[in-house]
């Protein structure tokens, strides 16, 4: 008996049947890419994406970000923050089963709020459905991972430090601002106690009116070996008494996140099984992690 069931969360790809060529696949995914961007998203011509069937199957997925300019915070009129609209279809004609077998990110750089963010991620043995309605309408149902088809994959995040810097430069600046204070410095450090582990301490200049005064804040991040992460040693103190009563706000949103913990593994959906995070600081920030 064919599956008929209602198909939910279905990613729209245009009219059935089923793309029979790469070319017909790239282009039916190339929209689905510009809506994952959003809409603020800059030289979104640089993107390149290439792809290879066999039968159903997608056997590889590759796209190519590098050079594309995004900025957060933004989402299009039919797209989530999370990704591009998807819909239910009640009315389902015919569904077939399909893997992706190897999906490949790329980006040398893409340039995230002007930082260059140098991107390789990998997965494998991604599975879906193609589904058609009643209307003729073709789209992608995903399959979530379970323990008998794990994702497996790995990913690697990686920017200049300075370039990371002058982006919180940024950011603080617009915080201040909105405490009644100025920002003349900042001066950051960042610094790997291990593997999995990063410490940042900071000492800012501020101003209010005349009157000057300096802000050191601390902060360590730490992923343990049952993959628990934890933030901890977090501080934000001024000697000068005028400004550390302005920063109460500040140091009371940290302190909800003092000592707090994830579990990267327990909240992962099943299939999902983070084998391996790890931390590199230098010139360049890194974040990588391997799933297995």
């Amino acid at each position: 008996m064919p599956d008929l069931r209602p198909a939910h969360d279905v990613l729209a790809l245009g009219a059935a049947p089923r793309p029979a060529s790469a070319p017909d696949l790239v282009a039916r995914l190339r929209p689905v890419l510009l809506d994952l961007l959003g809409p603020t998203v800059q030289h979104a011509e640089r993107a390149r994406i290439d792809a290879g069937l066999y039968g159903a199957d997608v056997a590889r997925l590759d796209v190519d970000l590098t050079g594309v300019h995004v900025r957060l915070g933004g989402t299009t009129s039919g797209a989530t923050a999370s990704g591009p609209a998807t819909s239910d279809v009640e009315d389902v004609r015919s569904r077939e089963d399909a893997v992706l077998r190897r999906l490949r990110v790329d980006a040398h750089p893409l340039v995230v709020e002007d930082v260059p963010v140098d991107v390789v991620a990998e997965a494998e043995g991604l599975r879906f459905r193609w589904v058609e309605d009643a209307g003729g309408a073709l789209g992608v149902e995903g399959v979530e991972p379970d323990d008998a088809a794990p994702l497996t994959g790995h990913v690697r995040v990686a920017a200049p430090r300075d370039a990371i810097v002058a982006t919180a430069r940024r950011l603080v600046a617009t915080e201040l601002q909105n405490l009644g204070l100025t920002l003349a410095s900042l001066d950051v450090e960042l610094e790997s106690a291990g593997p999995r582990s990063i410490t940042l301490r900071a000492f800012a200049r501020v101003r209010k009116g005349i009157l000057s005064a300096s802000v050191r804040a601390t902060a360590t991040a730490e992923v343990d070996a049952r993959m628990v992460l934890a933030v901890r040693d977090l501080e934000l103190s001024s000697r000068n008494p005028v400004v550390a009563a302005l920063l109460v706000a500040a140091r009371g949103e940290l302190a909800k996140v003092e000592g707090r913990q994830v579990d990267l593994v327990s909240d992962l959906p099943p299939g999902v099984r983070l084998a391996e995070v790890r931390v590199d600081v230098g010139e360049t920030l890194a974040v990588s992690a391997r799933f297995a």
